[in-house]
């Protein structure tokens, strides 16, 4: 006999049974089994818990998956995983072959498409409604997005033309007031004006009332169309709701997003109307979970913790974070330079920057979910005379190529890219890998990148980018560090120049970044085999040291070791070089294929593409 409602839930279409009362208690068990199931593996928590009764409440009214629901980054689907026959498997979640911690069509036909990064949801579900609208179906669309994600240019972009389409369609805003960090701008502003007016308190239970007192909803209502701005002035929304109805979407107030029986009724008739609506629901994020409501951003992606307390179950590292390093020689920078300026996008924790902005908060921007804004106001701070340091995902960084191009490199601003997680990141997987930053920073010209392979060489690149001039891309790697000591004075680094680690004439390794470790294990190993390997910190990703490489021609094999994409990475440069010195020593390129890499602990990630230590001495061998 099963104890639980949610051990009765095989698909979304046994919702339909349970009244409000029993999808409460199901919201209750499901929370507990995301604190439980997350407490050993970590994951996205605290934006997890702050959705479910939102996700309940969706899919207790459409049929999955023939009707669909877009989800904006993902995260915070974990109730709607549960929900669709992977509760079994729930105890693998983000684990190397297990349960993804965001959405992915191949892992279930619920999952609408591959989410990880904000601000999409919105033109797929505009994709998918013009689509319906083609096919002449008659399938419900719903999208969730959180607040910040809609702060993002391309939502914005997609709001503008949902406006103009007037397709039916359900946007459910859920409002928390987060992102990973505290959410910033006019934005947010504007809705926190929204839920704290006198017109939501006077107005809401009216507007529920009408709601549901139209049945169908009212011609006057369901027929807004192209009339909907004129309606919607005679609607009594609050004035705050103007900024919707201007690109035509009609606004609820806002609505309690953890009141299951409320959710639902405005749902029900938001997804009848035959024009584009959208729900404002305020929730908490953590909602349920004491921790994780009272620290929700480092309940926003957290490692293993201890479910009594909410502490990191793990041991404090011995060595310091790549992260926490950039951060602090960051500040050290700041001190030096009053021209020094920090810009995030909505990452002040995530990309060490914090203790930047506590100290010098009038040299501080966080532009929010906007990478494009991010890196094109940096264009503007470098020729008003400042040195901006853009700190900011690899991952994240792809949604900004044009702007790093034209608005930058084109015209040689002096912007430093600090490129955190860079190469495999690990449990969040294929979104997340910062595997592409070497190719698309490489291929633009007056770029300039660094790849320090320890701490210490890290606070030196940074140094060395700010003295350099022009544009300049640091990338370092998500984890700790190597344990080495950072002297107090940074050095500039001789500029496209490497370093050699470990001396040998059988074969060169030429590593960059954190492989250059993996460099000096393997080898150790190919030592023990009969075979003596040189190993060289290539340290510039661009310029590429020839000297180095014509150095390692010299050997019966050159190698080359990148975390990042072989097709149009390092390796491909050195080839190149190769070609122009004339060179015929046989080479060998070790990268990422030309595949998406799954998620799962970086270990077992590097090992399952022949990356690490062991598979690369025996790769080495095998090629010799």
């Amino acid at each position: 006999m099963k104890d639980r409602i949610l051990d009765c839930i095989g698909s979304p279409a046994d919702l339909k049974v349970l009244d409000d009362s029993e999808l409460e208690i199901l919201a209750d068990e499901i929370r507990r089994e995301i604190v439980a199931s997350a407490s050993k593996t970590g994951g996205h928590v605290a934006s997890s818990l702050g959705a479910v009764e939102i996700i309940l409440a969706v899919h207790s009214l459409i049929n999955s998956p023939t009707d669909r629901f877009v989800f904006d980054v993902g995260h915070q689907a974990y109730a709607h995983k549960l929900i669709t026959g992977r509760l079994d498997r729930f105890d693998t979640l983000r684990t190397f072959g297990g349960v993804s911690g965001f959405t992915r069509p191949a892992e279930s036909e619920h999952d609408v498409h591959a989410s990880g990064h904000a601000s999409d949801s919105l033109s797929i579900a505009l994709g998918l409604a013009k689509a319906r609208e083609i096919k002449g179906t008659d399938e419900k669309i719903v999208a969730l997005i959180g607040d910040a994600g809609l702060a993002g240019g391309m939502a914005f972009e997609a709001l503008n033309t949902i406006g103009q389409m007037q397709l039916p369609m359900v946007i459910i805003l859920n409002d928390n007031e987060m992102s990973i960090s505290k959410n910033v701008g006019a934005l947010v502003k504007h809705l926190g004006a929204l839920r704290s007016s006198e017109a939501y308190r006077d107005v809401r239970d009216s507007v529920q009332y009408r709601f549901e007192s139209a049945g169908k909803l009212a011609s006057s209502l369901v027929g807004f169309g192209r009339n909907m701005k004129d309606s919607l002035k005679q609607f009594v929304l609050p004035q705050e709701t103007m900024m919707y109805e201007q690109l035509g979407i009609l606004c609820t107030p806002p609505v309690d997003g953890h009141n299951i029986s409320e959710l639902r009724d405005i749902l029900a008739t938001a997804l009848e109307a035959d024009g584009p609506v959208l729900m404002h629901v305020v929730t908490r994020k953590g909602a349920g979970y004491a921790p994780a409501e009272a620290d929700p951003v480092r309940f926003h992606g957290i490692a293993a913790f201890d479910i009594a307390t909410g502490a990191d179950a793990k041991k404090p590292a011995t060595a310091p974070s790549y992260t926490s390093v950039f951060g602090k020689a960051l500040l050290e920078e700041g001190c030096r330079d009053k021209r020094v300026v920090a810009i995030t996008a909505a990452m002040r924790g995530g990309t060490g920057v914090e203790p930047f902005f506590r100290e010098f908060p009038e040299r501080s921007i966080d532009v929010g979910i906007a990478e494009e804004n991010a890196v094109g106001m940096a264009a503007g701070l470098s020729r008003g005379g400042l040195k901006p340091v853009v700190a900011i995902y690899s991952t994240f960084l792809q949604r900004a190529i044009d702007q790093l191009i034209i608005d930058n490199a084109l015209i040689e601003t002096d912007v430093v890219f600090a490129i955190d997680r860079a190469g495999l990141v690990g449990a969040d997987g294929a979104t997340h890998h910062g595997v592409f930053d070497l190719v698309y920073t490489r291929m633009v010209p007056n770029m300039r990148i660094i790849a320090p392979s320890d701490e210490a060489e890290l606070a030196d690149a940074l140094h060395t980018a700010l003295h350099l001039g022009g544009p300049v891309a640091v990338r370092y790697p998500r984890g700790n560090a190597q344990g080495v000591d950072v002297p107090d004075e940074p050095r500039i680094l001789p500029f496209g120049k490497g370093g050699i680690r470990r001396e040998g004439d059988d074969v060169a390794l030429l590593a960059w970044g954190d492989m250059v470790q993996t460099a000096l294990e393997s080898a150790d190993i190919l030592a023990d085999r009969g075979v003596q390997a040189r190993v060289v910190d290539m340290r510039w990703a661009k310029p590429i040291d020839i000297d180095a490489v014509a150095h390692a021609a010299e050997t019966k094999l050159v190698v080359t070791l990148e975390d990042g994409a072989i097709a149009g990475g390092v390796g491909e440069e050195v080839l190149h070089v190769l070609s122009q010195q004339g060179s015929t020593t046989p080479t060998l390129l070790l990268g990422i294929e030309d595949r998406f890499v799954p998620h799962g602990s970086p270990a077992d990630l590097f090992r399952s593409i022949g990356l690490d230590a062991a598979s690369v001495a025996e790769r080495v061998l095998e090629r010799l």
